[in-house]
């Protein structure tokens, strides 16, 4: 088993602009990033991605998102510094931590448009389809209704870790310490009897017991004599 390692860092562009980002020396993020590394993933191994980004563009989000989301069985999703726009919506893909200092954004779609009114409605209605297209990786990851997430995005809400976890946004902050009702035990091979070997100290002490009322340090000292022995046993 192996494990591999993605990482989401700056603006998620198309494949064609990584040339550019990377010319510069800009950090980005493209589908084809993402592929590079699932396409050497085999059943069983594990792939953890790392997301710092701002987000970019909506399609290039939602195809890194469906290419992690076929395999999240195998994946955990760690956000390290900010999981913004687009970013938040690959975030969603799988089982995802956020670190304590880090942040996620959710707000609505944006685009630039120009024209008569007819085209501007048209843009505006467009814009809805894809809040609503997009807000579904925020229902199905958090169970929230689709009113609620739509409502989020609208008023573009910044949330800290803690924030993301109540809304279901995410499943844990990063090291932080995991509530549990286990009582503590002495170490890890602690384990209290079974009945058969509780039956068989107690058939043993009736054995070992002297009739009346002579119960003696001598009783007592061969009794658990006899109890170590068993402990020594297979029961």
């Amino acid at each position: 088993m192996a494990k591999h390692r993605i990482n989401i860092r700056g603006v998620l562009i198309p494949n064609d602009y990584k040339w550019y980002y990377d010319y510069f020396g800009e950090d980005s993020t493209c589908p084809a990033d993402v592929q590079k590394v699932m396409d050497a993933f085999l059943d069983g191994d594990e792939i953890e991605v790392y997301i710092n980004s701002p987000g970019g563009v909506i399609d290039v989000g939602s195809e890194i998102y469906t290419l992690l989301r076929g395999n999240r069985e195998n994946i955990k999703i760690y956000i390290t510094g900010e999981a913004c726009s687009a970013a938040s919506i690959v975030a969603m893909a799988g089982h995802c931590e956020m670190a304590p200092t880090a942040l996620m954004m959710v707000h609505c779609v944006s685009t630039r448009a120009a024209g008569n009114h007819s085209e501007m409605e048209h843009t505006a209605e467009m814009l809805r389809t894809a809040d609503q297209a997009l807000c579904t990786a925020y229902t199905e990851k958090s169970g929230m209704s689709e009113a609620d997430a739509l409502a989020m995005m609208e008023h573009e809400t910044w949330l800290t870790a803690e924030q993301a976890k109540e809304h279901g946004l995410i499943d844990a902050v990063m090291f932080e310490e995991n509530d549990t009702d286990t009582p503590f035990v002495a170490g890890p091979l602690f384990a209290l009897p079974g009945k058969d070997q509780l039956d068989k100290v107690r058939s043993m002490l009736e054995e070992a017991e002297p009739e009346g009322e002579n119960k003696d340090s001598a009783f007592l000292i061969q009794a658990q004599f006899n109890l170590l022995k068993m402990r020594g046993e297979r029961v």
